[in-house]
């Protein structure tokens, strides 16, 4: 496992500078025996040194490049694949280590079809203004899927969002409540994006 301050969705790019020794060595395991890795999202306290308090739901990692430099440190880059629960979390030794199971998404219902078409137009918009002020975010014509499940992780990863905010979309029941409440924040950072814009 590996928690981090922020959170990773499947479909969701991640790219890791990896230095701490346990963690080097979670990598070596990984790239050894092609294995994923699980993210959470740490709640309270810091990544390195311990005492940290992480959240229980997370996702698998599949590592896509990786590169370990001659001094031990990992250049890592992975995607998000399977949201998972932590069902136990197991002592750091000699890296986090968790009991999880996978919890994948139920089926698209008809709420997140009718959903998905107004989410996308919103989502590209708010993207346009992100950049117009001045934000680093992907691009308003970045490709998405038009299946709805991939589509609403897929959004709510290049949304400009805090990690609190992206925790709670991976945490929704399905791709119909992830959407609705995508919507809802699009609106609350279209707010911000403009005032912010007045107040310059």
């Amino acid at each position: 496992m590996f928690p981090l301050g922020s959170v990773l969705l499947p479909t969701m790019v991640l790219p890791l500078h990896v230095f701490e020794p346990r963690y080097r060595a979670m990598m070596r395991r990984c790239v050894d025996q092609g294995e994923q890795f699980g993210v959470t999202l740490i709640e309270r306290g810091h990544e390195v040194g311990g005492g940290d308090v992480r959240n229980d739901v997370g996702c698998l990692a599949r590592i896509l490049a990786h590169d370990e430099l001659p001094d031990g440190r990992w250049g890592i880059v992975a995607v998000g694949t399977v949201r998972i629960r932590v069902e136990r979390w197991l002592e750091d030794d000699p890296y986090p280590r968790a009991e999880t199971s996978a919890w994948p998404d139920p089926g698209a219902d008809h709420q997140a079809v009718e959903l998905m078409a107004m989410a996308e137009i919103v989502v590209r918009d708010l993207l346009q203004l992100a950049r117009d002020k001045g934000l680093a975010t992907a691009t308003p014509d970045v490709e998405m899927s038009d299946e709805p499940v991939e589509f609403s992780y897929q959004a709510s990863a290049v949304m400009p969002l805090g990690p609190l905010d992206r925790y709670h979309l991976l945490t929704a029941d399905g791709a119909g409540q992830r959407l609705g409440m995508l919507l809802d924040m699009a609106a609350d950072a279209r707010v911000v994006l403009e005032e912010g814009g007045r107040q310059a």
